[in-house]
Formats: C-alpha cells, structure tokens, sequence
C-alpha cells in the first residue's frame, strides 16, 4: 500500500475515494459472480491459515489451469510480469511482495520485466495468455486510463484484480545544482520558452505524464517531454542533468533526496509528508492545483478475466499473507506507500473510484476529450 500524521492522511484519502464510490454497471455485472465466489473461498482458506503446501482444487471450472491433470495449484511456478523496468517503483514493491507470497504457494514466482508503451505490452502479453493463473499482470495505475488515452482497450476491467498494494505521494523533482530551486521558479521559464524545459516522463498514460497534464492545465506551462522506460530512468535522467525534471514518487526518490543528488521542489499532495517537513505542498503557490488532490499511483497484482475462482482466491490468500508480513510493512511505511491491501470487491471499488476521479481531473485540464 503508523504516526499520526500518515494515519490521517490515510484517513482523508480513503474519505475522498468513498465520496466517489460509484461502480460502473457494466464492470459490477461483469466480475460480480467470480468475485463473490473467490471471497467465499478466501475466507475459507483464511480461517485455515497460510500453507506452502499446494491446495487440492475441487469442482473446478472446466477450461481452468490448464495442465494441472491431477487438480492442483500451482502445479509449476508462475511468471510476475511487471510492465516497467527493473528498479523502478512498481518493481521494487513487487519483487520482495513476491517472495513472500511464493513461500505460501509453494512455487515459485519469476518476475520478468517487460517494459514499452506505457505498460500496454505486458498487459497484452499477460491477457494473451490462458487465464490460468500462471501470467500476473503486476502493475500500477497505467491501464486505468488504456481507453480514454487511446492506448489499448486493455483497460484493468478485463483484469481480476488479485490484491491491491497501496498507494502514494508524487513530488516535483529537479537534480543537484539545478537552477530551478522552486516549483514557481520552474513554471516561470517554461513559460518564457514554451516547449524547452525537459520534462522526463514514462511515456504518454505514464504517471509523470499525467501530472504533467495537469500542471499544463493550471500553470499554462508546456514541456519537452522525454520518454524512458521506467521512473528510475526517469529520475537518473533528471540526476544526470540530461532532463530538467520530473514528478517522482517518494518511493523512488527519497534515498536520493536524502543523499542530496535529488531535490524535491513541491509535493503533489493536500498534507504534508512526516519525513519531509521541509518540503512545501504544490497549493502553496498554487492554490487551483486544489481540485485535484488528493492523487497519486497505485499498485496492484492481476489476472486475466476469465481465471478460476479457486485460482484467484488462492493467489489472494497468498498475497494478501504476504502483504501483512511486518518486514514489508515496515519497507512500505519508511518508502511512504500507503498500505491498502484490498482484494475482491473492495478493490474493485477502489479501481473504478481512482479511475472516475482522475478521468475527471483530466478532462478538466484538457488532456483527454
């Protein structure tokens, strides 16, 4: 996905996604049926507690975990595909969260990193193959957006959402010795010589993207947007001084903020940050960013639509375990991630609300008709 300060930003957060909590018909129809059946069988498994044994699957559905001739899973072990590049922020939540999970399933999971077009090429390789619980997709909030950005009709409702991680704060960022020492400042000769300041990106439906959208929308303010693979990329790019900034998670940023190499301008955020007192909120000087808080990425694991009922609860229970195991509780709190945690329907919930929210936000800064 506590001191007091994050517990009532955690608080005000999930007060704001209640307030948007109305799920599309279409995707409640949908998924309703698999998912109530998966929350029975979690349940079950939960009451039973976590086992590294393989879980004998009764009464299964007929084209479920194909191979799996005498009726376990995981029969082999299953691929983690994560659809940015190697230590960036989605992968560095997975790959330990992984771990963890693999010693409840009793197989193991190879997490493969499979980078390009915003994450559209994992999401199309993970859906193309059986829904057998053997590909996860284990992203972040890119695919919310597919459609409306035109990238893809993958969109997460053509995904079972296995767990929800949590989520975060975004900052604007500029590398050691930069001449931008405040966000006005940055915006101020964007505007002297639009297009020229280099705004380092994951690609168009890419988080930094994203903001960017919305900083153009209020500020006036357009950029030179660079693509790279990941927001590590992203971020060496801005340390090395080849782009001028970029918005970086926390996650990914605060070692280096910390290590001086990093300096975090504003915070894309309603409350400040415990560990980052220092550091001003973006309605300091500007107040119309307002509206938009309060935002940020999330994580997620998934599969394809069409899974097994008893797959997909079994993959819940193992992560859902893994999740709450204390080391990686304490890794989210000191990377400031805030833990969510959700399967079943309260993740589906979760995943329409982010996305009515930001798709409002973004019609409304015109980046999307």
């Amino acid at each position: 996905m506590a001191e007091s300060t994050e517990e009532g930003n955690r608080e005000s957060k999930e007060a704001a996604h209640l307030e948007t909590r109305q799920k599309p018909e279409e995707w409640t129809m949908k998924k309703h049926l698999a998912v109530t059946l998966a929350l029975i069988i979690s349940l079950s498994l939960a009451s039973c507690g976590g086992s590294s044994e393989h879980i004998k699957a009764e009464g299964r559905t007929a084209g479920a975990s194909a191979g799996d001739e005498d009726g376990t899973y995981p029969a082999q072990n299953v691929s983690g595909i994560v659809p940015w590049g190697a230590g960036g922020g989605t992968d560095s939540l997975m790959r330990p969260l992984s771990v963890l999970a693999e010693k409840k399933l009793g197989r193991s999971i190879v997490i493969r990193n499979m980078t390009g077009a915003a994450g559209t090429v994992a999401a199309q390789y993970v859906y193309d193959a059986a829904a057998d619980g053997y590909h996860l997709l284990m992203g972040a909030e890119n695919p919310v957006l597919y459609d409306v950005l035109k990238l893809s009709d993958l969109t997460y409702e053509r995904f079972d959402c296995i767990y929800l991680i949590g989520d975060e704060t975004v900052g604007i960022t500029v590398g050691k010795g930069s001449p931008y020492q405040s966000f006005s400042a940055l915006i101020d000769a964007a505007g002297k010589a639009p297009g020229t300041i280099k705004l380092a990106t994951t690609g168009t439906g890419g988080m930094p993207w994203e903001v960017g959208a919305l900083i153009t929308s209020v500020t006036g303010a357009s950029f030179n947007q660079v693509p790279y693979d990941s927001d590590a990329s992203a971020k060496m790019a801005v340390i090395s001084g080849e782009c001028d900034f970029t918005v970086c998670k926390l996650q990914s940023g605060m070692e280096d903020w910390k290590a001086g190499d990093l300096d975090f301008l504003c915070l894309f955020s309603k409350e400040p940050v415990e560990m980052m007192k220092g550091v001003p909120l973006i309605t300091a000087e500007y107040p119309d960013f307002e509206p938009y808080l309060p935002w940020g990425p999330f994580y997620g694991v998934f599969v394809k639509e069409g899974t097994d009922p008893f797959v997909e609860a079994t993959l819940a229970h193992a992560f859902s375990e893994a999740g709450l195991d204390p080391g990686y509780q304490d890794m989210l709190k000191n990377l400031n991630v805030h833990f969510l945690g959700y399967t079943g329907e309260h993740a589906n919930t979760y995943l329409s609300s982010w996305r009515e929210h930001t798709v409002a936000a973004l019609k409304s800064s015109g980046a999307i008709q």
